[in-house]
């Protein structure tokens, strides 16, 4: 592994570890999780008192492929991945959730999958 992206994890999992000290989904209020690698985003919403995932998204998902068409940016499938979550969180009978960036800066995708959720109703 490279030095430079070593530190770059390093410091993403401190940044986590800083987050989830102080957030943890109940089943009233699930915790909105969000992974974003150099080429796909996920998206899960979970009870961490049961250690259920109540619902999950990607970008690899066919609902959210067929949203978004072939050829879309990063950033428009992030916020499809949002909206197709929140859906499914609702489904679920979840109106609100805590959201848990991961560790990652709340910029970019992240943000967009954020935004995409709130359009679709859920509130954090």
């Amino acid at each position: 592994m490279r030095r430079k992206y070593r530190k770059a994890l390093t410091l993403r999992q401190r940044r986590h570890v800083r987050v989830r000290a102080k957030i943890s989904g109940t089943a009233e209020r699930p915790r909105l999780n969000v992974f974003r690698s150099s080429a796909h985003i996920y998206a899960q919403v979970i009870d961490d008192l049961k250690g259920h995932t109540i619902a999950a998204a990607s970008d690899l998902d066919e609902t959210v492929r067929e949203r978004v068409g072939s050829g879309a940016t990063k950033s428009v499938r992030a916020r499809a991945v949002g909206e197709v979550i929140a859906e499914r969180a609702k489904q679920a009978g979840i109106d609100a959730v805590l959201f848990d960036r991961g560790g990652f800066l709340y910029h970019g995708r992240v943000k967009a999958v954020a935004e995409g959720a709130r359009e679709s109703g859920l509130k954090f």
